[in-house]
């Protein structure tokens, strides 16, 4: 029952932390400079522009993608059609999306691109400033905070299944005495508690890994509907998730009764 808790909470807390960390990490994809041509660029100024962009360090591959007036037109009606509906003529510039290798990149990227001075034929750049800034704080947050919860709650599973597995050692530690006493190695003692171990690490986290299997059946399909519909927001695959904890629980469960049985056999 202890591996059993143990396992099924970590189960549950590494689908929920790496989906969370899949989503923060696809919202940082969406980070693009936006740089606007003035509607007197020429070709050879917004090829310059683009081919200097694709040799930036800062930029990711196939990272520049153009933007023509009509394409943002036509995006900005299915997006905003109750802005577009009186308008009689396309307002928009033509444009570049630029796409940084790194989401923390993306004010090294602004800075090479205006600085010393904007490029022949750019009229404004635009980084959504105050917005990257914003998503990469939440985004590192949550890295952060799964990383902590998960060693915290590794952790507190480790100790509470020592605990268990020390206290049912020491209810048969009359046992072990006599068995020393016998001429019994310190090994031929370990190894039926190491096997008790991994017997008892073992169904408790299959158990586990069924009530996680049984959860995602009943509780998912009214989640899904809520949660982002993205091909590349997921959380680690399940079949992982049973095998990292499977191979948790005999671990736990073998090495905590090995170490554990070590002072009751100083006899």
């Amino acid at each position: 029952m202890t591996v059993l808790i143990g396992m099924f909470l970590l189960g549950l807390f590494i689908a929920l932390g790496t989906w969370t960390v899949s989503w923060s990490n696809h919202v940082k994809k969406q980070l693009v400079v936006k740089v606007y041509f003035l509607p007197n660029a020429t070709t050879q100024q917004k090829t310059a522009v683009a081919k200097t962009l694709q040799q930036s360090p800062y930029v990711a591959v196939n990272g520049v993608n153009y933007i023509s007036k009509e394409q943002a037109f036509a995006q900005m009606k299915v997006r905003y059609p109750e802005l577009v509906k009186n308008l009689t003529s396309n307002p928009l510039p033509d444009s570049l999306d630029v796409t940084p290798n790194t989401a923390e990149n993306v004010d090294k990227l602004y800075d090479s691109i205006v600085k010393p001075h904007k490029p022949a034929g750019v009229g404004k750049v635009n980084d959504g400033k105050r917005i990257s800034h914003r998503i990469l704080q939440v985004a590192h947050v949550i890295e952060i905070v799964f990383t902590v919860a998960t060693l915290v709650l590794l952790i507190a599973s480790i100790l509470l299944i020592s605990n268990t597995i020390r206290l049912s050692i020491f209810s048969r530690r009359r046992e072990i005495e006599v068995m020393k006493l016998v001429g019994a190695t310190n090994w031929f003692v370990r190894g039926p508690f190491m096997l008790e171990g991994l017997i008892c690490g073992f169904f408790g986290s299959l158990l586990a890994v069924f009530f996680l299997v049984l959860g995602k059946a009943i509780a998912l399909p009214s989640i899904l509907p809520h949660l982002s519909g993205d091909s590349d927001v997921r959380a680690l695959s399940f079949p992982l998730v049973a095998l990292i904890l499977i191979g948790m629980g005999l671990g736990l469960g073998a090495i905590g009764s090995g170490l554990t049985i070590r002072r009751f056999l100083k006899v």
